[in-house]
């Protein structure tokens, strides 16, 4: 029994390090080496656990959104309450922030992200939006909102974009999101 609670302990040391590194020097610049010693452990633990560098990120990088049941909202709210709930998860800890930073400059980290939003962000989406089969493409638009000012805000720290309270965020961005999900699809112009 002690030896499950030790390995349990080590996986959640190696996890946990893992993140922090990731989030702070990226997946290319992150080391084993350098996780191991941050967790505390020698490096072949880490290998031992996860096998290599990309199966420990994919590891590290299992990423719950925990997204609201919309479906049960009074629909002109599914904007506001998406953008807050985000500005909530971001703020909560670093691990969605590396995620996105380790996304912008890796093909494994941009995978991670895609799947993340596929899987979490897609079947909120098909249950609100008008026709189900245009669900991939709102979710995409949304994501470009959300992402677009994670990344401005949290990332790039462009002082407007950190600036803004919250309300603003949610007043500004809170409408598009909304109108991604359940407006009527737009009509392309005539060429």
């Amino acid at each position: 029994m002690t030896t499950v609670r030790r390995s349990d302990a080590t996986r959640a040391a190696i996890l946990e390090a893992a993140r922090e590194r990731f989030a702070s020097d990226g997946y290319e610049r992150a080391t084993i080496r350098a996780i191991a010693r941050d967790a505390g452990i020698d490096p072949s633990m880490v290998m031992r656990y996860y096998g290599s560098k990309e199966g420990l990120f994919t590891a590290a990088s299992d990423f719950e959104l925990e997204l609201p049941e919309l479906a049960a909202l009074p629909s002109r709210h599914i904007g506001a309450v998406l953008v807050t709930h985000f500005l909530d998860r971001w703020e909560r800890d670093d691990v969605l922030t590396g995620l996105l930073r380790v996304g912008v400059t890796n093909t494994a980290g941009a995978e991670r992200m895609q799947a993340i939003f596929a899987e979490q962000l897609g079947p909120i989406t098909r249950g609100v939006c008008p026709d189900p089969a245009e669900a991939p493409r709102r979710a995409a638009l949304v994501a470009s909102q959300i992402l677009g000012m994670a990344l401005a805000r949290y990332v790039l720290r462009l002082p407007p974009a950190v600036e803004m309270s919250r309300d603003e965020i949610v007043a500004w961005l809170g409408p598009t999101v909304q109108r991604y999900l359940t407006a009527p699809e737009p009509q392309a112009p005539e060429a």
